[in-house]
């Protein structure tokens, strides 16, 4: 079974292509592994019963072989302090589909819009491990940034 939005249908196994403009953040809190910016895009949810509180973690490094996630910041998060401004956004990137998430009613994520599905993705060139939690990164098809998604090929 396969996901659509507007024209597109996406299947397990597709690679696409995506990116996301860069937008102006402010880096909020920082720590070894990782900085928080104020996420441009989504907004709190009043209503949610998970009280996000508007930042989003970027990873400051990541380990030989691990992925850092689609949106990456400029200057290197390894540069930044709190208070600093930065620019967030995806480079372009050759993802591979390996989870569709789908939601009715919409999660319950703690920002606006609440997504009703999401693709969860890898880079084409990282390994597919189907036993590890927590791997990929998820790509929220109803998302306020401007997420651009253009399929390459059928998985």
């Amino acid at each position: 079974m396969g996901e659509s939005i507007g024209q597109q249908q996406f299947k397990v196994g597709d690679v696409l292509l995506v990116s996301c403009p860069s937008a102006r953040a402010r880096v909020a809190h920082v720590t070894p592994f990782e900085i928080s910016v104020e996420w441009p895009w989504a907004q709190i949810d009043p209503d949610s019963e998970i009280r996000w509180n508007g930042h989003r973690a970027i990873p400051r490094a990541t380990p030989n072989g691990e992925w850092g996630g689609l949106f990456q910041v400029d200057p290197h998060a390894g540069q930044l302090e709190v208070g600093d401004s930065c620019l967030v956004g995806i480079p372009e990137t050759l993802v591979r589909i390996i989870d569709i998430g789908r939601f009715d009613p919409p999660a319950d994520v703690g920002w606006l819009p609440r997504p009703h599905t999401m693709l969860i993705v890898l880079p084409v060139d990282h390994p597919h491990d189907p036993h590890a939690e927590e791997e990929g990164d998820t790509i929220d098809l109803e998302s306020a940034a401007p997420i651009k998604i253009r399929p390459v090929s059928r998985g």
